[in-house]
C-alpha cells in the first residue's frame, strides 16, 4: 500500500493527470466514464456541491453516496473547476457524518443533507431506512479510491478530513454485530462484508490503527473460509451485489500490499466468481440464468444491474453485447449508473484479473450446458442452497434448493429473491419470464431440460405456488398458461382437485395502473396461483416447457 501522500509531493503529477487520465483509459472504460458522467453532470447543484437524487423520486432533493461517486469522476476528468467542485463535494459529505459516538450510525453519513438529525422524536432511529449502515461501505471505498488515485489534485487540508473522516466510518463500522440491534451484516452478507473488511485494514495499515487491521482480518478470513467452501460468493448470483463485491475485492487486490492474505485471496475469489458468472451468463438472451439471490427485476435488458457496468468495461464485450441500450438510465434501478465512473477507473486493473477462458462466453453462448453448485449464508441457511441451471438455445433454467430460517432469503424479501427462475426468447425482440414468488422458508427444485419441479418439504394447506410471469408485447392480456408467447407450458402437481397431475390456478396482474398485485422492482406481471388443497404433504409443481 502506498502511503497516504501530501498534495505538494505531486504536483508534476498533476498536469500529466489533467491532459490524459481518461485518455488513459481504455476505450470501453471511457465510453462508460463519458457516459455516465454526462448524465450525472446534469443532476449536478453546483450550489449545494451535492448531485440531486438521481432516483428522481423527490422534490429536488439531494443525495450523499451518488454524489461521492460523482466527485471521484470530477477529479477523474479534471476539466474547467472539476477539482474544485470534487473538494466541495467531499467535504460537505464529510460534514454531514455522524459523529456521536453513542449513536449505533456513529461514523455513517447522511442519506440526503436535508434529512432531519437521525434518532429525534419526529425522525426516529430506522436501520436502512433513516440511515444506512451499508453507506459506510459505500462512501468510505469511494474516498480510499480517491486518496489512492489522484492525491496530486487534493489539498492537504482535504487529505486530511478524508483520512480522519476514513478513521472515524472504520470505527462506526465495528459497531455492527449481525443479529443485534437489528443489524445483519455476517460474513454472508457478502457485498458490505468484503468492503468493510478491506476498509477496516486499509486504515489500520494507513493511520497504524493495530485493533482495525486485526478486526478486518478476523472478517476476511471468515469471508475467505465461507467462500472456498463451493468457490462462490454468499450473496449469490445477483446482478446487482455480485458486482458490488467484485468492486470491493478489486481493493482488496489493487490497495492492499502484494504480500497480504487477502491480496492474494482476492485475486482467487474474483477468477471463481467469473467462472461462475461465464456458465450462468447467457449471451444470446443477455441475462444471466437464474437463480438469484437478489435480483432488481426479472430481465437484465430492463433494469440497470452493475454486473452489465462491469461486462460493458471488459475489452472483448462492450455496452451493446452487456445488453444495455443506447441510453442506460432509461432502464429500471437506473441510479446505479453512478457507479460508471469508479468502474471505469478500476476497469483496466480488474478485468486483467477475468480468466482468459470466460471471455469468449461473455459474447456468444457457448451451447447448451447444466451448472452446479451450492452457495451458503449462515445463520438463514440451515443447510447449504444446493444450485443448479440448464441453459440451451433460446432458453434458461435454474433454481437453488433450501432449508432457511425466514421467507425471502438472507434479505428476507421474496421481492428481491428468486430462486427459481425460467428466461425466454419470445421471438418479438422480449425476454420472457416465469419466477417463482418464495413464499415458504425451504424448497426442492430440480432443474433438468426443458423442465423445473419445485417441491415444498415444509408445505402444508396454507402453502401457495405463486409465479411471477412476464407480461408480453404480442399478447397483452393473460388469462391461461396458453397465452405464453414464444413457450408451451405444461403443469403438473400432486394436489388436482380431482385426484388428476392437473390443478386450478388464479391468474391476476400487478400493474402500475392497476390490478390485484403491486409491480414487483418496476416490473408488471402476470401471478398464476395455485392453492394447495387439505391433506396434501410435500406439494410438489412441474413446469414442463417447450419453446414455439
Amino acid at each position: 500500500m502506498r502511503p497516504l501522500q501530501a498534495a505538494s509531493h505531486f504536483l508534476a503529477m498533476a498536469a500529466v493527470a489533467r491532459a490524459s487520465y481518461v485518455d488513459s483509459l481504455p476505450s470501453n472504460a471511457q465510453e462508460l466514464f463519458s457516459e455516465s458522467m454526462s448524465w450525472m453532470d446534469t443532476f449536478y447543484d453546483t450550489e449545494a456541491g451535492y448531485l440531486y437524487d438521481l432516483s428522481a423520486q423527490t422534490a429536488l432533493d439531494h443525495e450523499t453516496r451518488s454524489s461521492a461517486w460523482y466527485a471521484l469522476g470530477l477529479l477523474a476528468r479534471n476539466e474547467d473547476d472539476n477539482v474544485q467542485q470534487a473538494e466541495k463535494i467531499v467535504n460537505n459529505i464529510i460534514s454531514g457524518q455522524f459523529r456521536n459516538e453513542s449513536q449505533q450510525w456513529y461514523g455513517d453519513y447522511q442519506k440526503f443533507p436535508e434529512e432531519p438529525a437521525v434518532g429525534v422524536s419526529a425522525y426516529p432511529s430506522s436501520i436502512y431506512n433513516s440511515w444506512d449502515p451499508n453507506w459506510r461501505g459505500f462512501v468510505g471505498t469511494t474516498f480510499i479510491m480517491i486518496l489512492e488515485e489522484f492525491p496530486a489534485l487534493l489539498s492537504p487540508e482535504t487529505i486530511s478530513a478524508i483520512e480522519s473522516s476514513l478513521y472515524l466510518t472504520a470505527v462506526g463500522d465495528t459497531y455492527r454485530v449481525g443479529g443485534v440491534d437489528s443489524d445483519n451484516l455476517y460474513p454472508s452478507y457478502s457485498n458490505p462484508a468484503i468492503m468493510r473488511a478491506f476498509t477496516s485494514i486499509y486504515v489500520g495499515l494507513s493511520q497504524n490503527a493495530s485493533n482495525l487491521t486485526a478486526a478486518g482480518e478476523t472478517e476476511a478470513h471468515e469471508i475467505i473460509d465461507l467462500f472456498s467452501r463451493a468457490n462462490t460468493l454468499a450473496e449469490f448470483n445477483s446482478g446487482t451485489y455480485t458486482g458490488v463485491s467484485l468492486f470491493a475485492l478489486t481493493m482488496w487486490v489493487k490497495y492492499l500490499p502484494e504480500d497480504h492474505f487477502m491480496h492474494q485471496e482476492g485475486k482467487v475469489m474474483i477468477a471463481e466468481t467469473w467462472r461462475a458468472v461465464g456458465q450462468l451468463w447467457h449471451a444470446g438472451l443477455k441475462n444471466m440464468a437464474g437463480p438469484w439471490d437478489r435480483a432488481y427485476g426479472f430481465d437484465m435488458r430492463r433494469y440497470l444491474s452493475l454486473l452489465a457496468l462491469w461486462f460493458w468495461v471488459v475489452p472483448e464485450v462492450g455496452k451493446e453485447a452487456a445488453g444495455l441500450p443506447r441510453y442506460p438510465q432509461v432502464l429500471s434501478h437506473s441510479a446505479d449508473y453512478a457507479w460508471g465512473p469508479l468502474f471505469a477507473v478500476l476497469a483496466d486493473f480488474h478485468t486483467a484479473l477475468i480468466p482468459t477462458e470466460v471471455l469468449p462466453k461473455l459474447t456468444t453462448f457457448a451451447g447448451e450446458h447444466t451448472f452446479n453448485s451450492s452457495a451458503f449464508s449462515p445463520p438463514w441457511d440451515l443447510v447449504p442452497r444446493n444450485i443448479s441451471a440448464w441453459l440451451a438455445d433460446g432458453i434458461s433454467i435454474g433454481a437453488e434448493s433450501f432449508e432457511q430460517t425466514v421467507v425471502g432469503g438472507a434479505v428476507s424479501n421474496p421481492s428481491q429473491f428468486s430462486p427459481a427462475a425460467v428466461q425466454w426468447d419470445t421471438g418479438d425482440g422480449g425476454i420472457g419470464f416465469i419466477s417463482w414468488y418464495a413464499t415458504e422458508p425451504s424448497l426442492t427444485a430440480t432443474v433438468s431440460p426443458y423442465s423445473l419441479t419445485l417441491s415444498y418439504p415444509r408445505g402444508n394447506a396454507s402453502s401457495i405456488f405463486s409465479l411471477i410471469v412476464s407480461p408480453f408485447k404480442r399478447q397483452p392480456t393473460v388469462s391461461s398458461w396458453a397465452d405464453l408467447v414464444g413457450l408451451r407450458a405444461n403443469i403438473m402437481t400432486n394436489f388436482g382437485v380431482d385426484g388428476s397431475s392437473s390443478s386450478t390456478y388464479n391468474v391476476t396482474y400487478g400493474g402500475r395502473n392497476g390490478g390485484a398485485d403491486e409491480p414487483i422492482n418496476d416490473f408488471e406481471f402476470w401471478n398464476f396461483t395455485y392453492v394447495v388443497p387439505e391433506g396434501v404433504e410435500a406439494p410438489m409443481l412441474r413446469l414442463e416447457l417447450e419453446l414455439v
